[in-house]
């Protein structure tokens, strides 16, 4: 293991050394466009959140908080982590209700998010309180979709970009080796049972396994494969360099994005499916938005070609700017649900703009650091 990741880490440099490209998308161009979209968001939270019912806790808004954190730390002043933190306390820092369901512990990520900036322990102590008890009464459900209490556990590829990256952001936090393991054996039961090693892409759940579409391909629901993208980037960044199995998450964010990135459409963008195009031919910019931000986290680390990969994202980024609308809005965004769906310009969700302020924060991170 240790001679493997000597190497694995001697050709990253060399990746980093060979490549000679250069980004050619301007910060100030970056910027603008992602205080337009999170202005956007922020005026049409209120309106938001008593449409659709979505209580501030809920994944939807808790993917946006993630972006918005993101693009908070780029800005000149606390102005947009102190509208977060506003949020979070009027919440008294407390997840959701469900004590096992994954989503109901995303917001948790940006407690984490501002725990790193403020320091403060009692934005935490709901979610350690969680965590704990969900580790010592850990679920024994199977993880067919169908299966009784089978939501107790990760088994529908979302899940992984709802719960383990709170487990991953916790153990970095605390130093805790014990959440990292609970979130290792959990994590990989999931990949092991929805990747599919041959297309190198992840069902959404067990359901899919015999579904195809209309052009007789497999059911690979494009923003399923965006939300697993995410979750690793995250889970990756929280882990030592020295943890015994870094280098398997490495690999597989290294085998998905090789594949994703060669599911871009001419335009630029990803689509509901990730291979019936013809089906879905409007683009969808929630998946396309994790694309994009994985293909630039990956880059930025070495863990990608610049060479090969970068034309993809800028081309990717490019196609997502298009998409906002001038007053901010980000269409093309397909509705909640759990398989390729169609959309149209004007469908936005909260998730989605936290999907693009993820992207847009680390292109700027890596035009800049050049």
């Amino acid at each position: 293991m240790k001679l493997r990741y000597i190497f694995v880490l001697v050709c990253i440099l060399l990746v980093k050394k060979i490549d000679a490209v250069t980004a050619t998308i301007p910060p100030d161009s970056l910027m603008s466009v992602m205080k337009r979209v999170a202005d956007w968001q922020i005026t049409d939270y209120p309106r938001h959140l008593h449409k659709w019912t979505h209580t501030p806790v809920m994944w939807t808004n808790g993917v946006m908080y993630i972006g918005m954190a993101e693009w908070a730390s780029l800005w000149k002043d606390d102005s947009y982590f102190e509208w977060l933190k506003e949020i979070a306390a009027k919440e008294r820092w407390h997840p959701a209700k469900g004590m096992y369901f994954a989503d109901d512990i995303c917001v948790s990520q940006l407690y984490c998010q501002l725990y790193e900036k403020y320091k403060d322990p009692i934005m935490l102590q709901p979610t350690e309180a969680r965590l704990e008890w969900v580790m010592n009464h850990p679920s024994k459900a199977e993880l067919t979709y169908e299966a009784p209490h089978s939501h107790d556990r990760w088994c529908w590829c979302d899940a992984l970009f709802m719960a383990p990256t709170v487990y991953a952001r916790m153990g970095k936090i605390s130093g805790n080796k014990r959440y990292w393991d609970f979130m290792e054996k959990e994590f990989w039961e999931t990949v092991n049972l929805l990747y599919d090693p041959k297309e190198h892409l992840f069902y959404r759940d067990t359901r899919y396994f015999s579904m195809q579409e209309k052009n007789g391909a497999p059911v690979f629901w494009g923003r399923g494969n965006g939300w697993v993208v995410g979750a690793l980037t995250i889970i990756i960044d929280q882990l030592p360099d020295n943890y015994p199995t870094r280098l398997k998450y490495v690999e597989l964010y290294q085998q998905l994005m090789k594949r994703v990135a060669k599911l871009q459409d001419k335009e630029g963008y990803w689509h509901a499916s990730m291979l019936d195009m013809d089906t879905y031919k409007m683009p969808e910019t929630s998946s396309s938005s994790f694309f994009v931000y994985g293909l630039a986290w990956g880059i930025r680390r070495g863990y990608l070609s610049e060479k090969e990969f970068l034309p993809i994202m800028e081309k990717g980024w490019n196609a997502l700017v298009k998409a906002v609308h001038p007053n901010g809005k980000l269409g093309w965004v397909q509705a909640i649900g759990s398989d390729p769906q169609k959309g149209s310009a004007d469908m936005t969700e909260v998730y989605g703009t936290g999907a693009f302020l993820m992207a847009g924060s680390e292109i700027y991170r890596m035009v800049t650091e050049k």
